[in-house]
């Protein structure tokens, strides 16, 4: 997997990679990187079949969703460091091969838990992929044009977790829950064969230390674990989950001082002494807990309103995705030529407004407002991919593996915080009060990322 395909690039700089070959590069990128969310949110349809097919509880087969989030969100700092060892060519093709053999396992599973021991095996394999996509457009493509082709595979992300509820549901009409694991060949198969030829081998980084294996087991192990305990839900083991983040946070402090004093750490510290790159986590971890809060409650809110029905909610979320499938290439223009800050700070603050106007939408729901400012806050999200290219800029190109692993990790430390907090804010008193509650914590966090936005350079610098 290591060896570079018949039509491979060989160690080169980006400025004179051809300009058709870096696009064949970015439509590698672009479709590995749609396999995460597409199959993250196309599993949400096939649940209730899942578990009436295995005649299991439904606490049970929501692990399907619950684990694959929890090793996406644990693995990809590691995946990325071990890309910039060893050449994210290898990581993205081995984790392509990965994702097709556990979507062969998952279709063929005969119980819940070789299903769900396949679903884990997909996210290691996404896990591995992803980062290193991330890293290779930071080395392949220029400067000047960087934020407009993050912002093409944004869109490409974006729309495939729109889709994937959508395509589910057609697919599990036709062929059944299994269908949801077999597609995912269709997008495989010629990924890989174009990635074999066009993906480069670039110059890894070298090291005279060893990798730091305990450091990436304890990583593994603090995040897998805080993943796992904001995932549990609230009741008789409440004071056990306290003790749990109490020994966590512990450990995370002891972790963090031996990767200080490790030559070569599996997680790198000193990056977030790097403004625009601690600054860049910020703002996702913050922005992505607002948007996946958002995108759970409003079902939740319309679904104890009279006379709304799922497809109706479906289709008020689609006002809020839309435009921001439209507008990251845009939003990754803008960066281009204004430089990273400005248009991620004004994207935030057209986010935040746009929650702030969702916020008034009242117990008797003013369809006006939902979708203006649902759709005002998709806009905004559109326009933010500068923050990904700026955290990525932040560090030498050679390490861009890791800092793209943990940029991810915090995008999804967004998403499973919020998700963690919704039923605790939303499950008291009436879906209005709930509604309201639930919006504060949203709005709390979009205007913290807009703040923390400021701290972005314009022109990141790696000295």
């Amino acid at each position: 997997m290591g060896t570079a395909g018949p039509c491979a690039l060989s160690d080169s700089t980006p400025k004179i990679q051809p300009a058709l070959r870096v696009g064949w590069i970015l439509a590698v990128v672009a479709l590995t990187t749609m396999l995460a969310p597409l199959n993250s949110t196309m599993i949400g349809v096939a649940l209730p079949l899942i578990t009436a097919d295995f005649a299991v509880d439904l606490a049970y087969s929501s692990w399907l969703v619950i684990g694959y989030l929890i090793v996406m969100a644990s693995l990809q700092p590691v995946a990325g460091k071990i890309g910039d060892r060893l050449g994210h060519r290898r990581m993205i093709l081995g984790g392509l091969v990965l994702f097709a053999l556990a979507s062969v396992g998952a279709a063929l599973a005969s119980t819940l838990w070789w299903l769900l021991g396949f679903r884990v095996l997909q996210a290691v394999a996404g896990a591995i992929a992803l980062p290193n996509t991330t890293a290779i457009m930071r080395r392949i493509v220029p400067e000047e044009v960087r934020g407009r082709n993050f912002g093409l595979v944004g869109a490409g992300i974006t729309l495939a977790a729109a889709a994937g509820p959508t395509l589910g549901g057609v697919l599990i009409e036709w062929a059944g829950w299994q269908a949801v694991f077999w597609v995912n060949l269709v997008l495989i198969v010629p990924t890989f064969v174009l990635g074999w030829c066009v993906l480069p081998v670039l110059d890894t980084q070298s090291s005279d230390h060893g990798f730091d294996w305990l450091g990436a087991l304890v990583l593994l192990a603090v995040l897998a674990g805080g993943a796992g305990l904001a995932t549990w839900k609230a009741g008789a083991g409440t004071a056990l989950q306290a003790a749990g983040f109490a020994a966590l946070a512990l450990a995370a402090v002891l972790f963090v001082r031996r990767e200080w004093r490790h030559p070569d750490p599996v997680f790198q510290p000193r990056f977030f002494r790097r403004r625009t790159f601690a600054a860049a986590n910020a703002a996702i971890a913050l922005s992505n807990l607002a948007m996946y809060t958002t995108f759970l409650v409003i079902p939740l809110f319309l679904a104890d309103a009279p006379g709304w029905s799922s497809a109706e909610a479906g289709l008020i979320l689609a006002v809020m995705w839309a435009p921001t499938v439209v507008c990251a290439p845009i939003g990754g223009q803008l960066s281009d030529r204004f430089g990273r800050r400005w248009p991620a700070f004004g994207g935030l603050a057209m986010f935040a407004l746009g929650l702030w106007i969702v916020s008034g939408v009242g117990a008797d729901i003013s369809l006006p407002i939902l979708l203006g400012g649902l759709g005002l806050s998709g806009v905004g999200l559109g326009l933010t991919g500068g923050i990904q290219v700026a955290a990525v800029e932040a560090v030498p190109g050679d390490q861009a593996g890791a800092a793209a692993g943990i940029y991810s990790t915090s995008r999804y430390i967004g998403s499973i915080t919020g998700s963690s907090v919704l039923p605790l804010l939303y499950g008291v008193g009436s879906g209005s009060e709930g509604f309201d509650r639930v919006l504060v914590l949203v709005l709390v966090a979009a205007v913290l990322a807009v703040v923390v936005s400021l701290a972005i350079e314009n022109r990141p610098s790696t000295d």
